[in-house]
């Protein structure tokens, strides 16, 4: 890896030779922008706008913009004779706990090497006595012609530097948050943690750009003077949904996905369709108390319906006579009992129980 900065950790009174190397790299797919008519290379020139002559890297200085739009022109003489110690040294200045820095001020990240054989101890030295600690060192460096500020920590057996942006350069957070007042439940919460539990940990290095495959297969097929096939459209973005179903489906599908059985009930309470709506839920939790008073009113109604005329009663003795022909088995003697019915016996047994009843 070839080195962007050499220069020296100042720790204490100890100076250790070190090379800057950059820990990451960028495999984002890039792109040149082209004149649609004819395929040609678009390029941008750099021009000057008083006599509009373009001007190569070595005509070109620094200047400050003032409000009114007049340039003041600044040499890198001027900035080399600024006071500034840690222009070839990464200065220690104090030793803290990881946690006390805030993520939000993580930038870029180098490896610090020690440079020759002599700088071999007192690295080694700086490395354990970090492990050992439990902490991080902070520090304030210059690149690029600015001052910045660092953190070195461990990483297997290396010491490595983040860039850190100052406190004053991150942004407040004011407004960012929610406005309305929203009320999260207990049972809510409970299939939060579950699906968190659920998904449990992760091998970072199984975790892979997918874009960024999807665009190198695309760049192939082109190539191959091939029609590369459409994605399918994500359909899952802008529904107003159950939070509940929604969280009880993701445990469900994380639980899948891991070739675990989902519970009895859980597989009972699947959602068929679409997630419904909370208020949808609480109507369909009343359906019980509805049915319970139904079945209420019936039983009044039928207690009732003996106390009515002779309606009754010519029922009661149609049902008396399927019954008896039933008994017999016999089609000519159901025809016989039917024929020897007759209406006014039971019109004479309704009529006391008009007087009873009156």
């Amino acid at each position: 890896m070839r080195s962007i900065w050499n220069g020296a950790i100042s720790f204490g009174l100890v100076s250790i030779p070190i090379k800057l190397v950059n820990a990451t790299e960028n495999h984002s797919v890039s792109f040149r922008q082209i004149h649609l008519a004819d395929g040609g290379r678009i390029r941008y020139r750099k021009v000057c706008e008083i006599d509009e002559q373009e001007v190569s890297a070595g005509e070109i200085g620094k200047a400050y913009e003032e409000a009114d739009g007049s340039m003041i022109p600044i040499t890198d003489e001027d900035l080399g004779s600024l006071p500034l110690p840690t222009a070839k040294t990464i200065e220690i200045v104090a030793f803290v706990p990881a946690t006390s820095i805030d993520p939000l001020q993580m930038d870029a990240a180098y490896y610090l090497s020690a440079n020759g054989v002599p700088a071999a101890k007192p690295y080694t030295l700086l490395r354990e006595a970090l492990k050992r600690s439990q902490k991080v060192a902070l520090a304030k460096y210059a690149l690029r012609g600015r001052e910045r500020l660092g953190m070195l920590r461990v990483v297997d057996d290396v010491i490595a530097m983040h860039g850190l942006l100052w406190p004053d350069e991150i942004r407040s957070p004011e407004g960012v948050a929610p406005e309305a007042e929203v009320t999260v439940r207990d049972a809510e919460l409970d299939l939060a943690d579950a699906l968190m539990d659920t998904l449990g940990e992760v091998d970072m290095d199984s975790l892979h750009d997918d874009y960024r495959e999807a665009v190198e297969e695309l760049i192939a097929a082109k190539a191959d003077g091939r029609t590369p096939e459409p994605a399918a459209a994500d359909d899952s973005g802008g529904k107003v949904i159950d939070l509940i179903a929604a969280l009880e489906s993701s445990v469900r599908a994380a639980k899948e996905a891991r070739g675990e059985e989902p519970a009895a009930e859980e597989a009972a309470d699947a959602p068929v369709a679409e997630v419904t709506s909370l208020s949808g839920r609480k109507k369909s939790g009343g359906t019980g108390a509805k049915k319970k008073a139904t079945a209420a009113t019936k039983k009044k109604a039928a207690a009732k319906k003996p106390a009515s005329g002779r309606a009754p009663a010519k029922k009661t003795a149609a049902r008396s006579t399927k019954k008896s022909a039933g008994r017999t088995g016999a089609g000519t003697a159901a025809k016989k009992t039917t024929a020897k019915a007759d209406p006014k016996p039971a019109a004479k047994k309704a009529s006391p129980r008009k007087r009873a009843s009156a």
